[in-house]
């Protein structure tokens, strides 16, 4: 693709970034065959072709974002199946992000947008906010055919509160430290994250025990909080990075005293602090330490694949749906090794159609357009149940969130699945069902 950005234009590193990525494309449009919002609403402005014409007229002009641009560039997931289907290595998603950036900057949206993106930006980052915010969306749970037929902003909150889970998940049992004795295979560190504690802490804790059986030592660095994604992907770079640098502290603290990788159990944090180092590259103070905690950083499962098979616990055997979510497998290329673990441990794992096709989550997009995310969650429901499953298996607690809204089988985390399947307790959410007993 042609550009004509100034000299003047280019000297800003983003900018000159995003020129890269822009004469990358080809104009081929095979990013339209496999891109949820244009497979739903057939407008070429929602396909990633389209977005890209309107990211580069936007900044080659070096104007304010029209309105008409804003509604397009925030139609997108960022689920990243474009980038996968792309033959010429277009990198969408830095450029998407720049465009998010630049439309933060310079567009004012009306007041019930700003307002409802300022309480997602100051609550969902902090788990003890988000805990506390949870509280009240189940306070409103009986009030939300009502709070639909507000004005401008009703959609939205009735879709924050329909996503909230309808109870508070059950505290897990402490996880017994790795006994001293014992000889120390690995050290790491988890991230905890923001919204997963508050969501479901059962997933972190069975990581913990499933790392413990195989003798590798969990430390919890002081000061690491959210990695930054969800204001990321609302275009507040500046609050992202902020994110990032925090992390990159508490994790280089560790490193330097010996840290074997740095593992994420939610695909969406995981994507990020992978990029974290292009993240802060122009940050001289962060940018070698953050390419760093980019190279240690690991999903659960590539990290748990690098070991002999888990001891047999019980006899499996249940059919699994395995759920890829596309920052697993668009954005850090993961694919098998997820599969390949729930089959050694025993599950039949099972795919189901367009698996490449977005479940609607993407952070907090469901609550930002929950018309679209609403009809990708039908539609991915849909196609795991031909698969006919006892359960679904994720790697990304928004995901976990999405579809069981809209299902009755239950769907957890691989990882919860790996650890019950090791000896571990039985996760809540497959209670009563085809696991009981077992």
């Amino acid at each position: 693709m042609q550009t004509t950005f100034t000299l003047a234009q280019l000297a800003d590193p983003h900018t000159a970034e995003s020129e890269k990525i822009l004469r990358t494309c080809v104009h081929c449009g095979f990013c339209t065959a496999t891109c949820p919002t244009y497979l739903l609403l057939g407008d070429e402005l929602d396909s990633p072709r389209g977005r890209i014409y309107l990211i580069k007229n936007m900044l080659e002009h070096g104007e304010p974002a029209t309105p008409d641009v804003v509604k397009h560039i925030d139609r997108c997931l960022s689920c990243l199946s474009c980038m996968t289907t792309c033959p010429s290595g277009v990198h969408y998603m830095h450029l998407v992000d720049h465009a998010r950036a630049h439309i933060e900057t310079s567009y004012k949206r009306d007041l019930a947008d700003r307002t409802l993106r300022n309480v997602l930006a100051a609550i969902l980052p902090y788990p003890n906010r988000f805990r506390w915010a949870l509280a009240g969306a189940l306070l409103a749970k009986p009030f939300r055919p009502l709070i639909a037929l507000l004005p401008v902003i009703g959609k939205r909150l009735a879709a924050m509160i329909a996503l909230a889970p309808t109870r508070f998940p059950s505290a897990p049992a402490p996880v017994a430290a790795l006994d001293v004795a014992s000889p120390r295979k690995g050290r790491v560190a988890i991230l905890e994250g923001c919204a997963q504690p508050a969501l479901a802490p059962s997933i972190n804790a069975a990581a913990k025990r499933l790392l413990a059986r195989h003798g590798v030592e969990v430390i919890s660095p002081q000061g690491e909080g959210c990695c930054g994604a969800l204001v990321h992907h609302m275009g507040r770079d500046e609050a992202a990075l902020a994110f990032a640098r925090r992390n990159v502290d508490a994790w280089s603290a560790r490193i330097d005293r010996g840290l074997d990788a740095i593992l994420v159990t939610t695909s969406g944090c995981g994507t990020t602090v992978k990029d974290y180092g292009y993240m802060l590259r122009e940050d001289k103070a962060y940018a070698e330490k953050a390419a760093r905690v980019s190279a240690l950083a690991k999903d659960i499962t590539e990290y748990l694949s690098d070991f002999e098979p888990l001891p047999d616990g019980r006899k499996t055997g249940q059919t699994i749906a395995y759920h890829s979510a596309c920052s697993m497998q668009h954005g850090q290329k993961i694919t098998d090794l997820p599969k390949r673990l729930l089959r050694a441990a025993g599950f039949i794992v099972r795919d189901p159609p367009e698996g490449h096709i977005c479940c609607g989550s993407a952070g907090v997009y469901n609550i930002l357009q929950p018309e679209i995310a609403g009809q990708l969650r039908a539609r991915k429901v849909a196609n795991i149940g031909k698969t006919k499953p006892m359960a679904i298996a994720a790697g990304n607690i928004g995901c976990i969130t999405q579809i069981a809204g809209g299902t009755a089988t239950p769907i957890v985390h691989t990882v919860e699945l790996l650890d019950w399947a090791a000896g571990g307790p039985l996760p809540d959410a497959l209670a009563g069902g085809a696991f009981a007993g077992v």
